[in-house]
């Protein structure tokens, strides 16, 4: 794949598109913490992972509007939110996904009249977690949708999965959204449910994390699949895909 920018990124916030109002990212990271494990007979240092960490920090625009970044971030949530930050909107392209907690709402006004506010989102529980967006963007639809697959590439993998949902409309009485899977892309190998891949019936803005288990096989093709009684469902969805062995 081609080298690319940063230019028409999302960021959503626990069920809101805060991407109009957002004028830069200025950090988007985590790993394990390094823990020192130099002794005493070495000439350089040796570390070890401890634990997972992750953050995310944006500069937001002064908005007012309902639903949009000032009512939704002045508030200053207690509680954990979801944030999920996508590098372009193309389905199958990357992702960064946090639970959180919103540390701050830091307002500042220039002499040059710009009226700014610093937010740093810490990770709460689980790290930053990076993964593939399924949907293109925000995903609209209007009845039960079998959506189009991606392709993980590389075979089936053995160490489950981990995905994120950001619901951001909805007309109806709920719809469930949930991951649908095949080796070859339905070619022989029929589209079946994701073990633990079906997100809680949602019926207004929401947005939820859920895994399945850790050394579940996930096979090399993956969809977005949502049913229940609705007219309309906007929603985006992410997924983690884990290479290796993970733990949390």
């Amino acid at each position: 794949m081609a080298k690319q920018s940063g230019l028409g990124d999302n960021l959503y916030v626990a069920g809101y598109d805060l991407s109009g109002d957002i004028g830069a990212l200025g950090n988007i990271g985590g790993g394990p913490a390094p823990l020192d494990f130099t002794a005493i007979n070495k000439s350089a240092m040796e570390r070890k992972g401890g634990v997972r960490d992750g953050r995310l920090q944006f500069t937001s625009f002064f908005n007012p509007a309902a639903a949009q970044a000032h009512p939704r971030l002045s508030s200053l949530p207690t509680g954990d939110v979801i944030l999920s930050y996508f590098r372009g909107t193309a389905a199958g392209g990357q992702s960064a996904n946090l639970v959180a907690k919103q540390a701050n709402y830091d307002g500042t006004r220039g002499d040059d009249g710009a009226f700014t506010f610093a937010v740093e989102a810490l990770a709460n529980g689980y790290g930053v977690e990076w993964g593939t967006s399924m949907t293109a963007g925000k995903r609209t639809d209007t009845t039960a949708t079998n959506g189009s697959s991606v392709d993980f590439g590389a075979g089936s993998t053995d160490f489950g999965l981990q995905a994120y949902l950001h619901v951001f409309a909805f007309t109806g009485t709920s719809v469930t959204v949930k991951l649908q899977e095949s080796s070859d892309d339905a070619a022989a190998d029929a589209w079946a449910d994701v073990t633990g891949g079906g997100f809680t019936a949602a019926t207004g803005i929401t947005s939820q994390r859920i895994a399945t288990a850790a050394d579940q096989t996930v096979e090399r093709y993956l969809r977005v699949v949502t049913t229940g009684t609705f007219t309309e469902a906007v929603f985006a969805l992410s997924v983690i895909r884990n290479e290796v062995a993970t733990t949390f």
